[in-house]
Order: structure tokens, then sequence, then C-alpha cells
């Protein structure tokens, strides 16, 4: 096939996906899916959330099914049996020449195993031994060499109780998976709002007669958001999706749970698809604000008497030329000029974005851009309208909202004290970049991870490896193992603890989504008999590492005792003191956005302004974006195929069809990919329907070719504007 033919037309969602989820079912058993997918337990994929008290495959507007294949693919790692202990005679390279899906599907961890220092295998331990090692590494380190990480898998409990342990033992090295995803939409939003997470709730789609889809991809890691956009299609409203990569499911997605959309071959989900070049969205975001205010689009009563900072915000933009913001983003001013009249004349306004808005040196400028544009049109502080950035994992929010980051507000802090009767640290602490850099440097002896895969999520593969290796000791907590445990401790030593799934947790947990609504999963289910809960596991190793100190670690084991404390500390989580008992699920406290007060010292939103700065490197011409695939969840890998874009495996570079063209490449062909950081060697070209001088390569495969830059304010790596080169033949394209 030439690159300059179009490939056959891709619908996202339809038979194939239910097919493929019947599948997955019969894999792992129908009754075992069953009973998971019915229990009252969080759905442990995306921040969009179901599940909970209103029962399995239930969101909180009670809409039954709320299930998609993405639930179902983390249902089939936890109900796997467990890993034979022979299989630790092999060595850290016997591991490494396993794929990741093979690494995720070998089984679920069921012992502690411990590899020491210059060994290069694992070994089994007893969960005593195991306690007692770790708590002896963390005590001969000095807490300030010491740092805490978590995923967004873990529950709300264990999150404040991770942290608590850390500050306790002398650390603010506290950090999350956010750094590495919607750290900048927290800064941003903090910025002009007052509030780092989404102003609406989900009943507001319903409500909303346009949604904006930016640098995002639901079609892949939100499927069930994509129903709510066919919702309001169906309304007469439009969905505006802005994406230098036409993505099929936003283009037409079957979905499963409309026999109208499936019998059709598929709604049409996007009304207008803008296709800026990868790493310009503010250029196109800032082009957009000043064809509005031109226009006179603005609403005038909402900017005079709610926001502040628009007459310096309406100065910046006439200094602009349109035209060179057009230049920026590669697309023609009739196409952004109509854009903007349809967000002009639309009423309910929802602007949903994902990584591709924060994975730049100017993420937090991209997310306050975004406000701005919802300003200016009042379409914030009522219902209906307002901003929803689309989290990944399914308590990432969570574990934010209960502390795990490296500076905590004094308020929260005084509570905290006052509560447990304890004193916490109040020197900074560093982020997740920060504390690898650290390591790098050898100024890190102990590291604890709380699920996740810190290895595969880091930019710069060696620098990785290196900083990973040089943590003389790290603990992990998992439910199954990862290239994370294989890499990284080559000389170092390594102690993996096997912990419950969401719903084998022993007693109650809770998690919240991306629409601030926190869930209370009953847990119960046993499938393994030799793992424990991490809350468990950490009120167990906080009272060996703290033995003196005035907190009772051994209460903590309770998770009622752990709900009081944050419900004591944290602003918003009252109503947790008794969800195990009332069962009553809630909204985060004075988040939402139906009446325009914001919680800024002004009470108003605040327009920002920036700088637009274009970097371009002659030796590295291309801006490639790192990217997850259809059968992926974050550095998880279910499939080694995407179906959405037509690649059968995962060491490939997607190329503009003008690329390709100007390029004389076709699909199969083979290059090189460059950075200043490393190389993907022998790397197939598949043609795709993306700006001319733009990329997209698998994550975490690219990884590789990105560095440690990063946004200033927010810390997160510019994981999707990569500068790189492209070699064919051994001859530069």
């Amino acid at each position: 096939m030439k690159a300059t033919e179009h490939p056959v037309n891709i619908v996202g969602g339809g038979p194939k996906k239910v097919l493929y989820t019947l599948q997955t079912i019969k894999r792992i058993g129908l009754l075992d899916s069953a009973k998971a997918l019915k229990s009252h337990n969080a759905c442990k994929a995306c921040g969009l959330g179901m599940g909970g008290q209103r029962g399995g495959m239930v969101n909180e507007k009670d809409e039954f099914p709320s299930v998609c294949n993405k639930s179902i693919q983390a249902q089939s790692t936890d109900i796997q049996p467990p890993i034979p202990t022979e299989l630790f005679d092999h060595t850290l390279h016997d591991f490494n020449q396993l794929t990741d899906r093979e690494l995720e599907t070998m089984g679920r961890l069921n012992t502690p195993v411990y590899k020491p220092a210059g060994s290069d295998r694992y070994q089994p331990l007893s969960w005593s031994e195991a306690l007692d090692l770790a708590a002896q590494r963390f005590n001969a380190a000095p807490a300030n060499q010491s740092f805490f990480y978590a995923s967004g898998r873990s529950s709300n409990e264990a999150g404040f109780l991770l942290q608590l342990m850390a500050r306790l033992y002398g650390s603010n090295n506290v950090t999350n998976c956010s750094y590495y995803c919607h750290q900048a939409t927290g800064v941003g939003l903090q910025g002009t709002i007052g509030t780092g997470t989404a102003t609406v709730q989900l009943e507001d789609l319903a409500l909303a007669d346009m949604v904006f889809v930016i640098g995002a991809n639901p079609a892949s890691n939100h499927p069930r958001f994509v129903h709510q956009l066919k919702n309001c299609r169906d309304r007469g409203g439009k969905v505006m999706v802005i994406n230098p990569a036409k993505e099929p499911g936003l283009v037409k997605f079957a979905v499963p749970k409309s026999p109208k959309s499936m019998l059709v071959g598929g709604t049409e989900i996007a009304s207008r698809f803008v296709q800026p070049r990868i790493g310009s969205d503010l250029a196109l975001l800032t082009a957009l604000a000043k064809i509005l205010v031109e226009q006179g689009a603005c609403d005038e009563n909402f900017v005079q008497n709610h926001t502040q900072g628009f007459a310096e915000y309406r100065d910046y933009l006439a200094g602009l030329q349109l035209a060179e913001l057009l230049a920026q983003t590669g697309l023609g001013e009739r196409e952004v000029r109509a854009l903007a009249d349809d967000y002009a004349r639309a009423e309910n306004v929802i602007f949903a974005w994902g990584m591709g808005i924060t994975h730049h040196l100017n993420g937090v400028d991209n997310v306050e851009a975004i406000a701005n544009l919802a300003m200016l049109r009042g379409m914030l502080g009522k219902p209906g309208a307002g901003l929803l950035p689309l989290r990944g994992h399914s308590n990432v929010q969570g574990i934010g909202t209960i502390g795990v980051k490296p500076v905590l507000a004094d308020d929260v802090l005084k509570a905290m004290e006052q509560h447990m009767g304890v004193s916490l640290p109040r020197h900074p602490g560093m982020d997740t970049l920060a504390c690898l850099r650290a390591a790098e440097a050898g100024d890190m002896q102990t590291a604890m991870m709380m699920g996740g895969n810190l290895f595969a999520a880091t930019p710069d593969t060696e620098f990785a490896r290196r900083a990973l290796d040089n943590v003389g000791f790290k603990l992990y907590l998992t439910t199954t193992l990862n290239r994370g445990h294989f890499n990284g401790m080559e000389s170092s030593e390594a102690l993996i603890l096997p912990v419950c799934a969401r719903d084998e947790e022993p007693q109650s947990t809770t998690q919240e989504s991306m629409f601030n609504y926190v869930r209370l999963s009953d847990g119960g289910i046993t499938r393994l008999d030799n793992v424990r809960s991490e809350v468990s596991v950490l009120a167990q190793l906080g009272a060996r590492l703290l033995p003196g100190s005035p907190l009772d670690f051994a209460a903590f084991e309770q998770h009622d005792k752990v709900r009081e404390a944050i419900a004591a500390s944290i602003p918003g989580m009252e109503p947790l003191a008794d969800i195990g008992a009332s069962k009553q699920e809630f909204v985060v406290g004075n988040r939402i956005r139906h009446t325009p007060v914001f919680n800024t010292p002004s009470l108003r939103g605040e327009f920002k302004t920036h700088q637009l700065s274009p970097a371009v490197n002659p030796d590295y011409p291309y801006l490639l974006a790192s990217i997850r695939s259809e059968g992926q969840f974050n550095s998880i890998i279910y499939e080694e195929s995407d179906s959405y874009r037509g690649t059968v495996h995962r060491w490939c570079v997607l190329v503009s069809f003008a690329d390709c063209e100007s390029l004389n490449l076709e699909k199969g062909s083979r290059v090189t990919l460059s950075s200043p950081y490393g190389k993907m060697t022998d790397v197939e070209v598949v043609p795709f329907h993306l700006p001319a001088g733009s990329l997209m390569a698998y994550y975490p495969e690219a990884n590789v070719l990105i560095g440690t830059e990063h946004d200033p304010r927010s810390k997160t790596p510019a994981f999707k504007s990569v500068p790189v080169k492209l070699e064919l033949l051994n001859r530069p394209l």
C-alpha cells in the first residue's frame, strides 16, 4: 500500500471490542469475572469511575452497564494463579528477555522476594523476615536520603498511611505518579480558579451542548467517556476534538451499550477534528481567545463580575499576530475561525483534556490557556459547563487529595498534628523527578514504591536505570511483577512484597474519581493465600520503623481509624469518617463549581498571560509524542497490537502521510529514530493521520528518546514534544 493512500477506515468500539471482552472473560473464567465485576468495588481502570456501593458496573447516575474492556483487562491481571516460586531460580537477565505483556501475565506474586546487593536473582522470604529487613534498611539511612512513591492504584487509606509514616520518619520526599501526568493540571487550575481538579460532575455532561476533547484519546483510554460524547451528539450538541492525531475512535465509535450505534456501524463522535502540530497547543488556544475577544464574543457580565486580570489579558492578545500564531499550529485561518465561531454560539461547554496538554515544557501554560477560554465565555460557575481533566488511574486523584505529595498546606499539617498528637517536618520535599536526580547523584539510600512501575514511567531509560540502581535499598509493594522489578537494581538491593488487589482487601477501602466522587470498595474476595493488605503492611512496617512514635501504628491497621484521621485532616473529606458504617459515597467538598465563586484569594477567576516561544532544533527537526496503545493501560501492556491504529507490534513509529510521501517512505519501511538521549533502531514506519513534522511512538519503548527536561512549574517531563530525527539506510531524512 502506498503511504499516500488512506487506509481502510477503522471504527472504535463495535463487535470486535465486544468479542475481545468476551474472550478475556472466558480466559480468566466466567465465574471469577462475574464475581469481580458484580462486587461492590470501584473499577480498577481509569479515573472515570464506576462500581462501589451502587453495585458493580454502575456509575453515580445509576447507569447500567457502566463497564468497558479496560475494566475487564484490569481484572485479568488480578485473576491469575500465583507465580511458582521455582521461577525465581531464574536471573534478572532471564526475566528481561520476556516482553512486558509476558511479565504481567506470569501470574500473581504470592510471597515476599528479596534480591541481595550484587546478586542476579530474587529469593523468597517469610513476611516477618521481609518486614524486619525493610525496617532495618530504612532505620540505617538518613530520612532526607529516602523517598516514598505511590501510584494511583492504591487506596486513600494506604496513601494516607504511607505519607504519614514517611513524614514521621522524617522525610517529606513523598511523591506520586501525577508528577508524570496531570500535575500541570493541578498547578494550572490552582492558579486560575483555586482548585486543582474538575469543576463538574458526571451529571453536568448531560447538560452540555458542546464538549471540547483536547490532547486526549478517550476511545482507547476512557472508553465509557465516549458514551457521554455520543449522548452529546444525540442531543444535537457538538464535540470538538483538538488532537494532532486523527484517532479513529474519536471520528466514529460503535458504542457497545447502544444497539442503534452498533447496528448502524458506529456513531459520529467529532463534530470538528482539528489537528495542530505537536507542541502548538498554546498557540492554538491563544489564537481562539484572540478571535473571540476581537469579535466581541465574550460574556462581559461574567468577565467583569467574576474574573480579574482581563484588561492585561486583552492587551496581551492585542499585541499578538494571528498569522504568527496560526503558523505555529500549521492550521488555516478559516478552520480556526470556524472552531471559534462554534464555541461562541454554544451555551454550556465542558473542556476535557488529557496528557497531550500536560506532557510539554509549557504544560501549565496550556492548562491556564484552557481556563482562559472558559472564563472568556462564562463557561465556569454554572451547571453543564466547566473544566474536566481526564485522569488516567482510578485513584490517582485521591492519592493527591489525601497528601501523597512533597508539600502539604500548613492547615493540613496542623490538623494532622492536632488529631494524632504528633509533630511533622516542615522542610521542602522533592517531586518524583527530583528524587531520581538526587538518586543518580548518590543522595538517595532507600526508597519505597507502592504500586506502579517507576522505571518504565520515567523518561530517559538509561537515566532511570542508573538512578534507581544508585538507591541502595528499594522496597516495592505490588500485585504482579513488571519490568521495573528487574531493572535499576543490577547492583543494589530490592525487596518486593505481595499485596491485595482492591477487591481482595479484607476491609473496605475508598477511591476518588476524576469527578471528585469518593467510592467505598468492600473488598472481600479471596484469591491468594499469602498476600496482605497495603494498609496492614504499612502499619506493621511503621511499628517496626518507629517504635517510639506517639502514633499507635497497630491501631491504624483498622481502616476506619485511618479514615477518621483523613476526615479530621483533609478539607472536603469530612464524610469519610463514617463511610465504613454509613456506606454513603460523596463528592469532595468545595470543588464543584455551579456558582461563579472561586477558591482564589479574590474569589474570582484569574486570567493568565504566557510567552509563546516555539523552540526549533535543526538537528532534530521532528517532534515526537509518546503514546499508549489500545491494548495498554498506563505502563501495563495487555496486547502487543493496536487495533485502532492498525499496528501489529509496538516497535514502530507513526508518520504523517505528507512526510511519508516527501521522504519516500511506506508502511513497513525501517528507520532509526534518534534524539540527544538515545536511539530506537530498526523501527517500522506506519503511515498515519498526523500533521507534517509530527511523529508518534509507543510508551514506554520511546522513553529512550525522552530527556528529563520538564515544565518548570509542574516538574512534569515533556513526554509528548520530543525533538527527534529520522534516518533510513544510514541516510538522514
